[in-house]
């Protein structure tokens, strides 16, 4: 008989949170992740010197702990630190993206996008399409729920010009399965299409890897999987990309005021941050993001789906509630819906039991849901951290509050 396969210990490697001790179950990872103490100290610590020493001094003495969120994400995505830009959030390295190639689209020019889009993005190609006249199209999914490369394919050969953009959320916020990103990547290259990958919900849970993928660029948070500090995010830009356009916006420490009448744009993907950014929590970042690094991505995605899994399992037993993740490859997002009880209501009586989990509601992924007949799932997103005491003592209030 095969022996079943080692699932490590991450809790030795990958501390739990502080939280964790005052016996919450923080199922609401998708979200924000509890952050380890050592993160907490980093933020505390940099904090400490501000107030010591003041904000400018303290970045100043601060200055290598500043550089470590770049040499720790290019390690965990397999890129270069001059290719990582550290911003205010996920959604604004998302936007300095798509409103700078926007700067150049016309009537005609199409975007391709997903099915299960995040509400925001999307809402930005309705903005820039009433603007500049581009067309939004969405690449169907297969029975399998999987992105379908074949329809992607002839989406862009029937394109009256070569597309604009494909933009893509790798998971999506209001369920477990995760798109074939390299599968994307390698028709987008194929065709000589700009890729963005929306990978908030996929860095720090599963092996991200912007080689294999292929795409240009990629925005994620720092307060979902990588559990670092909220109010900071990354895009990673390939150095083939920084030619394919300018950012949405700069300042003075993306660009350079070299003359009256002329800029220079950074040369490295700093060229699309901002000077101002809550510099703790940048801080954080780094120290959350080196974690992951040092734990590795193989042995967090494999204890999370080891406790996904468990947990859906077990909500396939609870009467009336249905699991409504579908797709190939599933990761630690469980949505579920339960015949007779709201979402809103199951995640209210979760909460006065101490136990934290999320809705998501239509508008959020309004395609997605409308084509499954949705209004809104109970959103249970898990982590390395989390046990299997912890999904049989959910699955016991569960059963008590439905």
């Amino acid at each position: 008989m095969k022996a079943a396969p080692h699932i490590p210990d991450v809790s030795q490697c990958h501390p739990p949170p502080p939280a964790r001790q005052r016996h919450l179950i923080h199922f609401n990872n998708a979200g924000a992740s509890l952050q380890s103490p050592k993160t907490l100290q980093a933020v505390r610590h940099h904090l400490d010197l501000e107030e010591r020493h003041g904000g400018y001094e303290a970045a100043a003495l601060n200055a290598a702990a500043l550089q470590l969120p770049y040499t720790a994400l290019a390690s965990l995505l397999h890129a270069s630190p001059d290719e990582i830009a550290v911003m205010g959030s996920a959604t604004l390295a998302w936007q300095a993206v798509v409103y700078g190639l926007a700067w150049t689209w016309r009537p005609g020019d199409t975007v391709l996008t997903g099915v299960n889009e995040y509400a925001s993005n999307y809402l930005a190609y309705l903005q820039l399409a009433r603007r500049t006249g581009a067309r939004i199209v969405v690449v169907p999914e297969t029975a399998q729920a999987e992105l379908d490369l074949t329809a992607l394919a002839r989406e862009i050969a029937a394109a009256p010009r070569r597309p604009v953009l494909l933009a893509l959320t790798h998971s999506p916020t209001n369920s477990g399965r995760i798109y074939d990103a390299a599968g994307a990547g390698a028709v987008a290259r194929a065709h000589a299409v700009p890729f963005l990958l929306d990978a908030c919900q996929s860095v720090g849970q599963v092996p991200v890897d912007v080689q294999a993928i292929g795409c240009d660029f990629l925005s994620s948070t720092s307060r979902k999987y990588l559990r670092g500090p909220r109010g900071v995010g990354f895009l990673y830009a390939a150095r083939s990309a920084w030619d394919l356009l300018e950012p949405a916006c700069i300042d003075l420490h993306g660009a350079e005021w070299v003359a009256r009448g002329a800029y220079a744009l950074h040369p490295t993907a700093k060229r699309f941050e901002s000077y101002e950014i809550s510099f703790a929590s940048k801080v954080g970042f780094g120290v959350a993001a080196q974690e992951a690094v040092d734990v590795g991505m193989d042995t967090i995605s494999t204890a999370i789906a080891k406790v996904a899994t468990a947990l859906r399992k077990g909500l396939q037993g609870v009467p009336g509630i249905t699991v409504q993740d579908r797709g190939r490859r599933l990761g630690g997002i469980v949505s579920f819906t339960a015949a007779d009880t709201p979402a809103e209501v199951i995640q209210a009586r979760l909460l006065e039991q101490g136990i934290n989990v999320w809705t998501s509601r239509a508008p959020s992924t309004r395609i997605d849901m409308e084509d499954r007949g949705l209004d809104s799932v109970v959103r249970a997103s898990v982590h390395s951290y989390n046990t299997l005491d912890e999904v049989e003592t959910f699955l016991r209030v569960l059963r008590a509050v439905l």
